[in-house]
C-alpha cells in the first residue's frame, strides 16, 4: 500500500479566508478561541486510528498556545508552517513573505522544539501572481511545500501545474507537493476541506484510489474548526462563505474516522524524503 499523507491546516474559524473581508485582524484578540481545543480532539482522532499526521500551523496559534504545538510534537506529529497569520501569499512581495515565514517559523520553533521543514500557503495561494515566492521558500531552507491546487477556483489554483511532487525551483532541493484533486461531474476539487465535507466520501476515497494506482501519495487535508458545530456564527458573512464554512460540520468527524481506517497514512515529511529520492 501507499502512504499518503495526513495534514491538518491549524487556525481558529476566524482567521479563515472566507470571513477575512468580516472579521477584522484587529479584533482577534476579543473572539473565543477555539483552536487548542479542537485541535485536541484532532489528536485524539489520530491516536484512535493509530495515524501520524503534519500540522501546518499558524505562528499566531503558537505564540498564543505554545504547550499545543509541545503536544503535536511529542505525540509523534510533525510541525510545520502555515505562515503566520493566514494572509494570503499573493497579497504579499517577496520581502514581506521572507518575515512572514521568519516570524512564523520562530514561534513554531520555539514552541515544538522541533525543526520546521515545511510549508503550507494559507489558502494555496502559491500561485501565478507570486513567481517569486518557492525561490523565497527555498532561500529559506524549507524541504517541501504543499501549496498549489493544480485546479481552477474562484479564490485559488493553477490549472497546468503538475498532479504530483515536482521540484519549482531549477537547482533547488525544495520540492513542491500539490494537494490531490477528484473529479465530480466533470469538475475538479480538492480531496479535503469543505469539499470533503459536502460531496459523498466516495468521491475522495475514489480519487486516492486513483493516484494510488500510479504509486503516487494522495495529499489530503482539513481544518480543526471543520470538526466543531458549536462554534461562532458569523451572521454577516456573505451567503456563499456561510455555506462553505458551516455546511455539515457535524459530520466531519465520522467521515475522517471512516476515510483513515480506508487507507495508509503519514507525515508530509517523510512522504516529502521519499518523493524527493523519486525526483533524484
Amino acid at each position: 500500500m501507499v502512504t499518503n499523507a495526513l495534514s491538518v491546516d491549524v487556525e481558529d474559524w476566524f482567521q479563515v479566508g472566507a470571513f477575512e473581508t468580516v472579521i477584522d485582524r484587529g479584533d482577534w484578540e476579543g473572539l473565543d478561541r477555539r483552536v487548542e481545543a479542537n485541535t485536541d480532539r484532532v489528536l485524539d482522532l489520530f491516536a484512535a486510528a493509530e495515524v501520524k499526521g503534519t500540522f501546518f500551523t499558524l505562528g499566531w496559534v503558537a505564540h498564543r498556545h505554545p504547550a499545543l504545538i509541545r503536544r503535536i510534537a511529542e505525540a509523534g506529529h510533525e510541525v510545520a508552517s502555515h505562515g503566520w497569520d493566514h494572509a494570503r501569499v499573493f497579497t504579499m512581495d517577496a520581502d514581506a513573505f521572507r518575515d512572514d515565514l521568519a516570524r512564523a517559523r520562530v514561534a513554531l520553533e520555539d514552541a515544538g522544539g522541533v525543526a520546521v521543514t515545511g510549508y503550507r500557503a494559507p489558502s494555496f495561494s502559491i500561485d501565478g501572481r507570486t513567481p517569486w515566492a518557492h525561490a523565497v521558500l527555498a532561500e529559506a531552507g524549507y524541504r517541501y511545500s504543499s501549496s498549489v491546487a493544480p485546479i481552477r477556483h474562484d479564490h485559488y489554483g493553477v490549472p497546468d501545474a503538475p498532479r504530483r511532487s515536482y521540484r519549482p525551483v531549477a537547482g533547488a532541493e525544495l520540492i513542491e507537493m500539490p494537494i490531490t484533486i477528484a473529479q465530480v461531474l466533470g469538475r475538479e476539487v480538492t480531496t479535503g476541506g469543505g469539499f470533503f465535507r459536502l460531496l459523498p466520501g466516495g468521491v475522495t476515497r475514489r480519487a486516492i484510489h486513483a493516484a494510488n494506482a500510479t504509486q503516487a501519495p494522495a495529499i489530503f487535508y482539513f481544518h480543526p474548526w471543520e470538526i466543531d458545530p458549536a462554534q461562532p456564527r458569523v451572521r454577516n458573512a456573505p451567503l456563499k462563505s456561510k455555506l462553505r464554512h458551516y455546511a455539515r460540520l457535524g459530520a466531519m468527524a465520522g467521515k475522517l474516522e471512516t476515510l483513515m481506517a480506508s487507507h495508509r497514512w503519514g507525515r508530509m515529511d517523510a512522504i516529502a524524503a521519499h518523493e524527493a529520492a523519486r525526483l533524484s
